[in-house]
C-alpha cells in the first residue's frame, strides 16, 4: 500500500490510472483518460512546479495522479537491457 496524503492506495490501483487510448493524445499514456500525458506531468515536475502547484493550476488532477505517473516512469525504467539497433 502506497499512502498518498489521507488516501491509502496499491501499486496496481495507482497504475490503473494510467490509460492508454489511440484516440488521446495520440495514444501516448494519459492520467485517467484525460489529455493530461504522463510524458508531459513528468516534464511539468522536471521543470520544478511542485505537486500543490500543478494541482492548484489544474484542478481536475489529484495527488493519486502524480503518485501513479511516478511510478509508471519507475517502472518504465525497470528495463534490463538496452540494445543498439544499428542501421
Amino acid at each position: 500500500m502506497i499512502e498518498i496524503g489521507d488516501l491509502a492506495m496499491t501499486s496496481q490501483e495507482l497504475l490503473n490510472r494510467i490509460t492508454i487510448n489511440p484516440a488521446i493524445t495520440f495514444g501516448k499514456p494519459t492520467i485517467r483518460g484525460l489529455r493530461y500525458s504522463v510524458e508531459w506531468l513528468l516534464e511539468t515536475l522536471s521543470s520544478g512546479m511542485t505537486n500543490e502547484e500543478i494541482l492548484l493550476d489544474y484542478e481536475d488532477l489529484e495527488l493519486a495522479d502524480i503518485q501513479a505517473v511516478l511510478l509508471y516512469a519507475a517502472r518504465l525504467s525497470q528495463v534490463k537491457r538496452i540494445s543498439v539497433i544499428r542501421s
